[in-house]
């Protein structure tokens, strides 16, 4: 029988369905690998931490191939990273004393609905006051953004400047500098995702050291 949602099933019946599939799907891992769950209760070990958006169309494991405990994750809606974030900088903080991880990963996607309401100034709600920064960054490019006369072309040009500016938001934390000074190899990476395709682009925007963030800075005042 299907799992599947019909517009007429019962909200409990839905809420239900859940518990029914993860059955389904804890029975087929085990089916593959008797002793995953066991390795994985035992201690996780991620390389990755992935800060996204938090579109239902973006899970982060699936896009790029990894099992549960093989990345640590944190999402927000357009993907920002603000200073006065307690939320993400513990995050951030857990990820890189605790876990170790060697890649942060900050991942936008292509037509992220955030990112245009910033950019058209809709009035959504309490959001509105979080995706301010988001302006700023419509803002501060704004006359490369008017040059593209396409409005989801300058809506995705848009999401990848966000991406970058959430990238050197996460260098510039104390988290990440006392990480380089210690000698702890961790890197800062911008990606985009595009939902149309599924298609993980990198945006070539990698920062792992003072010496490259400093790189980074020159570039976006040129």
């Amino acid at each position: 029988m299907s799992t599947k949602r019909t517009s007429m099933e019962n909200p409990q019946a839905s809420y239900r369905r859940l518990f029914e599939q993860n059955r389904v799907w804890a029975r087929s891992v085990i089916e593959k690998d008797p002793e995953f769950f066991a390795r994985l209760a035992r201690q996780q070990t991620p390389e990755y931490l992935w800060i996204g958006c938090s579109d239902s169309r973006v899970p982060a494991n699936q896009i790029v191939g990894l099992n549960p405990g093989e990345v640590f994750v944190h999402r927000n809606v357009a993907n920002i990273v603000a200073m006065t974030d307690f939320n993400a900088l513990s995050v951030i903080e857990f990820a890189v004393d605790q876990l170790h991880v060697k890649h942060i990963l900050v991942v936008g996607h292509y037509g992220c609905s955030g990112v245009n309401a910033a950019m058209n100034n809709l009035k959504i709600g309490i959001v509105d006051n979080w995706i301010a920064s988001v302006r700023d960054v419509y803002d501060r490019h704004h006359e490369e953004l008017s040059r593209i006369e396409h409005g989801g072309q300058r809506l995705d040009r848009l999401c990848e400047l966000n991406v970058a500016t959430q990238v050197l938001n996460v260098c510039r934390t104390n988290i990440v500098q006392d990480a380089w000074k210690r000698g702890q190899p961790l890197s800062v990476h911008g990606c985009i995702y595009g939902i149309a395709d599924g298609q993980l682009r990198d945006l070539q925007i990698s920062v792992s050291s003072f010496q490259a963030l400093e790189e980074r800075h020159r570039q976006n005042l040129r």
